[in-house]
């Protein structure tokens, strides 16, 4: 014992510091591993109310669509639907809001400094007309580019950026799901076409020619 006790005592001090900083290496690694399989486990359990935004950054793009899909349906919309992965004619969510309109939802799980571009705008705009839709949205953990904004502004299309999303989660554990379904029917900012000036005097050009 006593023997023990004095090798122990003997030993350089680099080699206590090596230990302690493989212990400490340890418990974060083992934390680290915690803290993602209750990550997991949350996310397979998708419940809105436990969600964090980095949460939604580790999920894959279905996890989203199925975290929104309950999202909706607990905030109290009406004739959520879900579409098939396969074949969703570029809506990943259908719901009816609070003033009658069905609306659809193109939902965009990227990291945050991702940016959103035409094709999403475009998908869910044309997909309007497939599920007879009068409202079309295209919600991001991202952000959008300018040309997305412009084509969303001039098509009347809605975007929900990352600060939106972070809003709306908020608004949605504060137990506020008026301001949150405020935040989601709020009109999209509409952007006049540059095209629509410029139309005019080409019109007047085809005209001369003509004659």
């Amino acid at each position: 014992m006593n023997n023990t006790t004095s090798m122990i005592a003997e030993q350089p001090l680099w080699v206590y510091i090596i230990a302690a900083v493989a212990a400490i290496i340890i418990l974060i690694l083992v934390a680290k591993a915690i803290n993602r399989r209750l990550a997991r486990i949350r996310r397979r359990q998708l419940d809105p109310s436990r969600i964090t935004i980095q949460d939604i950054d580790e999920m894959e793009g279905s996890e989203f669509e199925m975290y929104l899909y309950r999202f909706f349906d607990e905030l109290g919309y009406e004739e959520v639907y879900k579409t098939k992965a396969s074949s969703d004619f570029g809506a990943d969510l259908v719901f009816t809001a609070r003033d009658g309109i069905r609306t659809v939802l193109q939902a965009k799980r990227y990291q945050e400094d991702s940016g959103i571009g035409l094709s999403a705008v475009q998908e869910v705009y044309a997909s309007m007309r497939y599920y007879e839709a009068g409202r079309s949205i295209v919600l991001t953990s991202a952000r959008f580019t300018p040309a997305c904004v412009t084509l969303a502004g001039v098509n009347g299309v809605k975007l929900l950026d990352r600060g939106d999303l972070i809003e709306l989660i908020a608004d949605f554990k504060s137990g506020c799901y008026e301001e949150a379904m405020d935040r989601i029917e709020r009109e999209a900012e509409l952007i006049p076409s540059p095209w629509k000036e410029a139309a005019v005097p080409a019109r007047r050009t085809l005209k001369r020619a003509r004659r």
